[in-house]
């Protein structure tokens, strides 16, 4: 089983490792269990962030207009992750877009890993939710800044730790590591649905986002529906004031 490895976590610009960018990188290094180093930069996108992403990860323009060069974060980050295997949560989405920029700046990220995701829906079957925050208030591991990408990482490890305290015996193939592999699957457009659903919920909450619903495909729409909703939490649908989901 991986009791060595770096735990990483992205916060970005949006869902498409084509169009959007990384804002922030945050991971720690573990070693037989022990944090033992940690990695937190900025990314500076070439693009302004927009309210909407502001509203939902708390980063803001001036909280990246120092940072360093963006080729030089990616080498730093790629070199502190070493020939360790990388965990993540809902590991593939991070990993798309940290190869992507790699590849950009002639780098390579080929790695094995494993997902706390994975290991949550196989060995938490009857858990209504297997997000992050919820498997973390589930065991009582506390989150000191969710949706920031250095506090993520960090509980994504005390996750990881305590899956394998647990269930490691019993499910050991599950913390084996395997080849992450980025196979683009076909691209499907928003449904008017969806658009329509979140063209309400940014009324309702006062986010712009009206910009880039033509270009947002089914799965990235669904995942913002879900980040909004979480985000700024589900009123009871019997008040009347919280637009039905589609």
């Amino acid at each position: 089983m991986v009791n060595s490895y770096v735990c990483f976590d992205l916060e970005t610009t949006g869902l498409s490792p084509e169009k959007d960018e990384i804002i922030e990188i945050g991971a720690v290094k573990v070693e037989e269990g022990k944090v033992i180093d940690r990695f937190a930069r900025f990314v500076k996108p070439d693009q302004p962030i927009s309210p909407m992403v502001t509203s939902l990860t708390g980063i803001s323009n001036d909280m990246v207009a120092d940072a360093g060069p963006t080729d030089r974060t990616i080498y730093d980050f790629l070199y502190f992750c070493g020939e360790y295997p990388v965990v993540g949560h809902n590991l593939m989405f991070d990993y798309r877009f940290t190869y992507r920029y790699a590849k950009k700046y002639y780098m390579d990220f080929q790695k094995e890993g494993l997902d706390t995701l994975k290991i949550a829906r196989k060995v938490l079957p009857d858990l209504p939710s297997k997000s992050l925050e919820n498997l973390c208030s589930h065991y009582g591991i506390v989150n000191s800044s969710a949706h920031r990408a250095y506090h993520d990482a960090l509980a994504t490890a005390r996750l990881y730790q305590t899956l394998k305290y647990y269930f490691g015996a019993s499910e050991e193939k599950l913390f084996t590591a395997s080849p992450l592999v980025w196979k683009q699957k076909k691209i499907q457009p928003a449904t008017n649905r969806q658009k329509e659903y979140l063209k309400e919920l940014a009324k309702y909450h006062k986010i712009d986002i009206n910009s880039d619903l033509e270009t947002l495909t089914r799965s990235e729409a669904s995942r913002m529906i879900d980040k909004i909703l979480f985000q700024h939490g589900r009123m009871e649908r019997q008040h009347g004031s919280w637009p039905a989901r589609k």
